[in-house]
């Protein structure tokens, strides 16, 4: 039967709004999608920003405890005697293992000493001249390219370490003038980028890639017994310091370092029993016939610079910290922080 003027209006008016409605559950269905995708982001922000600032506060708690296990090793040298000591049989010094955490996952934090390390601040040249007019080399200087000499599979020659010793000096020192196989702005500046020598202290190890003569692999080898802590002096602690740091140690103008059988031995009598102090340290038969005057005037028996490392797992999410810590017997000041080496 054919449909009338009114059925078919019906008809046509059912279909816009069965259109209408379709239109309508597409808008609203976009927005909700739209909506969820702007929630889980919102959620995912802040659940990331507790869980960083919950990862800070453990760290922050770390650096608090490795400051008290310091202050407390000064109250006990304090007590035992009127002359610091620091060596690795000390509780900051004990390898730490991982603490759990009551909410999941774990917190580390372990101490080393800075100043059983080779400070590179101490490379600035010195004023003595040789009788042909050259910059005679400090006692710093001659232990840092015993110690670079030390790494046989960088394979540097006496000439070579030299070089880099000296350029070190010239990024240091206050003035323009390149030492003999030195670097300055001349030579930075013609570096792509340009750059130029800071001649100032170095704050961070990094420096060492930016400085001539010194190749990647050189600087890598490097780090775990470099330091730029204190800023200004700053020796090597006896009782800490790592065997390749040990070897930097030798008789004054000796570039060549301990070898690594001497090395050894120096820290096999040091776990056995001990030094009793730099004096006895040097009186060991490795330097026996050796002229050790300016290398006394390098070594140390107590240390006032720290390294913590500390890292905490939340939700499979690790955050690392390095913190530099200064110990002026009873006060302890952070001197430097980053998430990465320092």
């Amino acid at each position: 039967m054919p449909l009338t003027r009114a059925k078919y209006r019906a008809v046509k008016q059912d279909g816009a709004a069965l259109v209408v409605a379709l239109l309508v559950f597409a808008v609203c269905a976009a927005v909700m999608v739209a909506l969820q995708k702007e929630f889980d982001l919102f959620y995912r922000q802040v659940s990331n920003q507790l869980v960083s600032d919950q990862a800070q506060a453990y760290l922050n708690g770390a650096e608090a405890l490795a400051a008290l296990a310091l202050k407390t090793d000064n109250r006990h040298d304090t007590a035992r005697s009127d002359k610091a000591r620091d060596d690795l049989t000390e509780l900051w010094a004990q390898e730490a293992t991982p603490y759990a955490l009551d909410d999941g996952g774990w917190l580390l934090g372990q101490l080393e000493d800075l100043q059983g390390r080779f400070n590179l601040n101490t490379l600035r040249p010195g004023s003595a001249q040789g009788s042909d007019g050259s910059l005679v080399l400090t006692a710093a200087q001659e232990q840092f390219i015993r110690l670079l000499l030390s790494f046989s599979d960088l394979e540097l020659t006496q000439y070579e370490a030299k070089a880099i010793t000296l350029a070190i000096g010239d990024w240091l020192d206050a003035d323009d003038i390149a030492a003999v196989n030195g670097a300055e702005d001349s030579y930075y500046l013609a570096q792509t980028p340009a750059y130029r020598a800071p001649n100032h202290y170095m704050t961070s190890t990094s420096e060492l890639y930016a400085i001539a003569n010194i190749r990647p692999d050189i600087v890598q080898a490097l780090e775990p017994y470099v330091t730029v802590w204190p800023l200004s002096g700053g020796k090597v602690n006896i009782h800490t310091a790592p065997v390749q740091v040990l070897r930097s140690l030798n008789g004054d103008g000796n570039l060549n370092p301990l070898s690594e059988e001497e090395g050894l031995l120096l820290k096999q009598m040091r776990d056995d029993t001990g030094f009793a102090d730099a004096a006895g340290f040097l009186e060991q038969s490795v330097f026996d016939g050796k002229n050790t005057a300016n290398m006394a005037t390098r070594i140390t028996e107590s240390s006032s610079f720290f390294l913590l490392d500390a890292v905490v797992d939340i939700a499979d999410r690790k955050t690392r910290l390095y913190s530099v810590l200064e110990r002026d017997g009873q006060k302890i000041s952070v001197r430097a922080r980053a998430a990465h080496s320092l």
